[in-house]
């Protein structure tokens, strides 16, 4: 009997192992910047939290355009931790309002994550 019972506690227990995934949040998918004037690079750190069970692993990033750049996190980001993820915005060559998206592939359930940035770029000779 003794024996039946461990064998269901192990079971259970590496069954209830594969439940367990990475759960990416963010505390702001869209960041819309100032009116800028053409030709500056604007920053902005988007906080990630991982509130899954195993470590959040962000390998990969799409952006409409090379103007757009991201520093992806070096190490996997553990349960409960969180990382400040850099963008850069190249406005140089850029007019009008601009509606940048960004795709990050990750370990989730869901696989990728999309975030935005918008802004408002004045030419540099009005």
């Amino acid at each position: 009997m003794k024996l039946y019972l461990t064998i269901i506690f192990i079971v259970l227990k590496s069954a209830l192992g594969f439940c367990q995934e990475a759960d990416f949040s963010i505390d702001k998918a869209v960041h819309k910047f100032p009116k800028t004037i053409e030709g500056k690079v604007l920053e902005y750190y988007f906080v990630i939290t991982n509130n899954g069970d195993i470590p959040l692993i962000i390998y990969d990033y799409t952006v409409e355009c090379s103007c757009t750049k991201v520093i992806l996190p070096l190490k996997p980001i553990a349960p409960g931790q969180s990382y400040r993820m850099k963008l850069t915005f190249d406005t140089k060559g850029k007019y009008y309002l601009q509606d940048r998206a960004i795709s990050l592939q990750d370990n989730t359930r869901k696989g990728s994550h999309a975030l935005r940035v918008k802004v408002n770029v004045i030419p540099h000779n009005e």
